[in-house]
């Protein structure tokens, strides 16, 4: 063993699998000691560990190279000793000064003054931080001002954590990539808000207190990766108002150079928001930039759209450059129960077939159209008067009677079906 060259010992190690075999290995020669310490970059710190801060002075002393440390409490009872605490998160910030991975767990006894000490892991870069009952946001803060290198971030069951100035210095530093706050109930959707510019940046975003979450505006975010739209409106059961503008995600094309973009919101998303979230009334969807001749940049589908319309009581429904929403889509809305609202936008797809299928809308009360550039007909929407539509297109045909209706509602109703 102590003759094999040193590459292939770092191989070796590379491909055992568990820590356990690991600790094994290092005990056959003093060589496989000193080069699995060097290799090591991770460790996992759980109850029974005691002394705490003396077990991570010498685990910190061996593996000199660690990039990822995992502090777990979880299920911890005072049997098994002493918790991580300030004094020990002191000693550990003096020895690993490679650190960018740090996790901490049910850890009772940090508090503020603990997380002062994270600001001398210069090159953190991934915090997660999960039911640390006694910190507040002003140790939030100390964190957010003193990792400069900070870019992915999750705040999970910290019920003590309500004012959010970290928040609006992370949104503010725009280093963010990652961000992730759960289940702490003094955090409201609004304090969100306070992140401001940082969604700009942010490329996977979570919040998963959203149970009661009713409103819910993404505009103009971009990443390059997908954001989870779908997992969000999966916890969203009580969202009533939904409106997105110009989500976008950055796709590496598979045969030529650059990006293509399309919407993050798909037919899986539409199908998610329909079975999750059953109280949705009002739905505004707003394209911009996006060509007719490529409907693939709009990432779900008219059918999806339908589907979606058809599963929840929406009322207020407005589209915006929808251009893959044509006349057989205007049949379907013709066919919803609950809509009583409607506004298109630019949607360029829809004449005036589509429109006298509005004719038989049984709650439509209010419709708007927008950047209709050519004619426009309206017949048979009692509600609906020819002073309101006058100037939305260049040529406005308004009828209380429309040729052909009872004829076509004949065709529809009473012919048998095949």
């Amino acid at each position: 063993m102590e003759d094999l060259p040193e590459a292939l010992l770092r191989e070796i190690i590379k491909r055992l699998p568990t820590t356990s075999d690991l600790n094994s290995l290092s005990l056959v020669s003093k060589r496989l000691y000193t080069v699995e310490a060097e290799l090591r970059d991770a460790i996992y710190v759980g109850c029974g560990v005691c002394p705490v801060t003396v077990a991570l002075a010498s685990l910190c002393s061996r593996f000199r190279n660690l990039c990822k440390v995992e502090f777990n409490y979880s299920g911890w009872t005072p049997n098994d000793g002493m918790q991580l605490g300030n004094q020990g998160l002191h000693v550990f910030s003096s020895c690993c000064p490679s650190l960018t991975d740090l996790t901490l767990s049910f850890c009772s006894y940090i508090d503020d003054s603990g997380l002062g000490f994270l600001a001398c892991f210069k090159k953190l870069m991934s915090l997660r931080l999960k039911a640390l009952p006694q910190i507040a946001s002003a140790g939030l803060l100390s964190v957010a001002v003193g990792c400069k290198s900070l870019s992915a971030f999750r705040l999970m069951s910290c019920e003590n954590v309500s004012s959010v100035e970290w928040l609006e210095y992370l949104g503010k530093s725009g280093s963010l990539g990652e961000l992730v706050v759960g289940n702490c109930e003094r955090i409201s959707q609004f304090d969100l808000l306070r992140f401001g510019s940082g969604f700009m940046k942010v490329q996977m975003f979570e919040f998963q207190n959203s149970n009661l979450l009713k409103d819910l505006t993404l505009a103009w975010i971009s990443t390059e990766a997908e954001i989870g739209l779908c997992c969000l409106l999966r916890k969203c059961k009580a969202l009533e108002n939904l409106s997105l503008y110009y989500v976008l995600v950055m796709l590496a094309p598979q045969y030529c150079e650059g990006y293509d973009c399309r919407t993050t919101l798909t037919d899986d998303s539409l199908k998610a928001l329909a079975l999750w979230c059953p109280m949705l009334q009002s739905v505004e969807l707003t394209f911009f930039g996006c060509e007719p001749d490529w409907p693939d940049e709009i990432g779900f589908t008219q059918e999806g759209l339908v589907m979606l319309i058809r599963s929840c009581p929406i009322r207020d429904l407005k589209l915006g450059g929808a251009n893959i929403f044509d006349d057989e889509g205007m049949k379907a809305l013709s066919r919803a129960r609950f809509l009583e609202s409607l506004k298109l936008i630019n949607c360029v797809a829809i004449t005036d077939a589509g429109m006298h299928f509005l004719a038989c809308s049984p709650s439509l009360i209010d419709l708007t159209l927008e950047l209709c550039d050519e004619s426009l007909t309206i017949a048979e929407c009692c509600q609906i008067s020819l002073k309101a539509v006058q100037g939305a297109a260049k040529t406005v045909h308004y009828t209380d009677e429309c040729p052909g209706y009872k004829e076509w509602m004949d065709r529809c109703v009473c012919e048998p079906q095949v």
